[in-house]
């Protein structure tokens, strides 16, 4: 596959959509991913009013941008605030919890789900 061009993406622009079965819990604008021909995801996502569990199925760093945002993880809980990150390696066993915040996270693979779905 061929990579797509650089590009500057507006605020602005950000097209939120929910999030698999999470509906307004969670909500991503889509950045980069596999259909730029990239092995990185990266995106903007809202949390609200969410608690939802989840397998990690990639690396995944999220950088917290307003608001709140904790993980509950098998070792215990992970709580960032506005510019603090949280790091996810693949396999951990998590439940994000926030009441409002918006953050940018980054994904690795971000095939992940061809694994999964076929």
């Amino acid at each position: 596959m061929i990579k797509a061009q650089p590009r500057v993406m507006e605020w602005d622009k950000s097209d939120f959509q929910p999030r698999f079965e999470y509906g307004e819990q969670a909500q991503a604008a889509h950045l980069c991913g596999t259909d730029d021909g990239s092995k990185l995801g990266a995106g903007f996502g809202r949390l609200k009013n969410a608690s939802f569990d989840w397998t990690v199925q990639y690396d995944e760093i999220i950088l917290v941008l307003e608001g709140q945002v904790t993980v509950q993880t098998d070792t215990g809980p992970l709580s960032a605030n506005r510019y603090y990150t949280i790091w996810l390696p693949a396999g951990t066993k998590v439940t994000y919890q926030a009441e409002d915040a918006l953050i940018f996270y980054a994904i690795q693979p971000a095939d992940w789900a061809e694994g999964v779905n076929g």
